[in-house]
């Protein structure tokens, strides 16, 4: 199995990042290939451009060589990572920019006209959210209606094919304790493993 697995967190160190080694470890050890991707260690540059604003007309190439390697590696992945914290209700900036830029009309989906419903292209079935967050979970379900799980679950996945979304919160980061982190780590290991087998 081949896994594409992203990670979005500005901050070298931080737990975001811890989560993402112990996840990519956890499908390494079960046999998947796995393609990780620290955008912002890899210079991923999010600013989509004005050629990159289409949604019908498929995408072409790009002249990005990190968006046409991510392109050409989602094409054939067949599951998806991704590790970021909540920002302000959704993912960090440099992600977005990979959702804009990557998921392009003609990669990621098929769009006939602008107000048809998409054909998604994406072979992966499959996809893993770990989020970090420092919003207790009651709050940003009654005050917010847990954004993140719409930005992925409802808007971003199921648009490009992929239907099997699972998504997983630790909370609240700040102040957690070393056992804390220890136990949820566990945790994003079991999901790992969950999603590949």
């Amino acid at each position: 199995m081949r896994v594409v697995a992203l990670l979005a967190h500005p901050q070298p160190g931080s737990f975001n990042h811890t989560l993402f080694e112990a996840v990519t470890d956890e499908l390494s050890a079960r046999g998947c290939e796995v393609l990780a991707h620290d955008l912002c260690a890899e210079g991923f540059d999010p600013l989509l451009r004005a050629d990159e604003t289409g949604t019908v007309t498929d995408a072409g190439a790009t002249g990005d060589a990190l968006v046409a390697r991510y392109r050409a590696e989602l094409a054939g992945a067949d599951g998806l990572v991704f590790v970021h914290p909540n920002w302000w209700g959704m993912p960090p900036a440099v992600l977005v920019g990979w959702i804009q830029r990557v998921l392009a009309p003609g990669v990621a989906y098929k769009l006939e006209h602008a107000d048809g419903e998409p054909e998604g292209l994406l072979r992966a079935g499959r996809a893993l959210v770990l989020n970090t967050s420092d919003t207790p979970e009651a709050r940003e379900r009654e005050e917010f209606g847990d954004p993140l799980q719409r930005i992925w679950a409802a808007c971003v996945l199921p648009y490009v094919g992929v239907t099997d979304v699972r998504r997983k919160v630790f909370r609240t980061v700040s102040g957690s304790t070393a056992a804390e982190r220890e136990a949820w780590l566990a945790e994003a290991r079991e999901a790992a493993a969950a999603l590949v087998a």
